[in-house]
């Protein structure tokens, strides 16, 4: 998948527009030249794992909204902001399909280490040891254990913030198998997590850097493929929790007005925005009671 940035809407106009002048045969050779152009190179990567070529202009640059203070870093198969304040990412975003999740798993290798590619620093894995938090991944190992790089890649600290123990092996990992498992079902995904650092951090853990240990997750989810478009967000408490996790579901624009980051910044109409974030059906998410029931009786423990 290649790098991810933002989307550039006024490029896509502009080209409709100057289609929208010529005759249908400029229109075919004019179109076919502009989609050579466009996705050649690094972008044509994540347009050649979906089934069709997507109805999105620029879907490869899909981004969240810059934060105040973070930096972008790219890695193989996503992308994510590094806040130095709070020595984590603020957003971590990358695409989940069905055709990269039936492929065979490269062996898990618990390879944590800093990130040299942050300027200022990363955490280090001595900022976890001894401070009773796990090592949370934001972009799930598991999720790209088809690449062995990306996979690799997980394991830098850049990807990791504090969570309580209960939550990263209970109901954080309920999410990510869920997620994993709708992605499957609807064939494409677009993922964005993190942590919620609008809210007072619970303390600070590190050795060597102060990393705020958040008081709440987020996780957002877009599909955007027929039949049925549609997006769900999520919020949790950084905390043991055992209660259905169909009850932390909540609108995209919830999760945006709580963390104050655009997920889905010029990435398709304007309309279509408004309406897959405002709202959600979550008749349309299929939920696992057995999931639920393993976290209850096993993981939480």
């Amino acid at each position: 998948m290649a790098k991810l940035r933002r989307n550039h809407a006024n490029q896509a106009k502009e080209s409709g527009g100057m289609i929208a002048k010529v005759g249908i045969f400029g229109a075919i050779v004019g179109g076919l030249y502009f989609l050579f152009s466009f996705f050649s190179g690094e972008g044509a990567a994540l347009i050649e794992e979906a089934d069709e070529p997507s109805a999105y202009v620029g879907e490869e640059h899909f981004l969240p909204s810059d934060v105040r203070g973070s930096e972008v870093y790219h890695y193989k198969h996503y992308t994510l902001s590094y806040n130095d304040d709070y020595e984590q990412a603020d957003w971590v975003a990358y695409v989940l399909t069905y055709d990269n999740l039936i492929k065979p798993w490269t062996e898990r290798e618990d390879n944590f280490r800093p990130d040299p590619a942050i300027r200022e620093g990363s955490a280090t894995p001595d900022d976890y040891r001894g401070s009773g938090y796990d090592r949370g991944h934001m972009v799930p190992a598991a999720d790209m254990a088809y690449d062995a790089v990306a996979m690799d890649e997980t394991f830098l600290m850049s990807n990791i913030s504090p969570q309580s123990r209960n939550f990263n092996q209970g109901i954080w990992r309920e999410l990510e198998e869920l997620t994993r498992d709708w992605a499957k079902k609807f064939k494409r995904l677009y993922i964005v997590s993190g942590p919620v650092l609008s809210k007072e951090p619970k303390g600070y853990i590190g050795k060597d850097n102060q990393v705020a240990i958040p008081a709440a997750y987020y996780k957002v989810i877009l599909d955007l493929d027929d039949p049925e478009k549609k997006g769900i967000g999520f919020i949790l408490d950084n905390e043991v929790n055992y209660d259905p996790l169909f009850k932390f579901a909540v609108s995209i624009d919830e999760v945006e007005a709580l963390t104050g980051i655009n997920f889905y910044e010029d990435f398709m109409p304007a309309e279509l925005e408004e309406e897959l974030e405002g709202s959600f059906n979550i008749d349309l998410w299929p939920f696992n009671k057995r999931k639920y029931e393993l976290r209850v009786e096993k993981w939480n423990q």
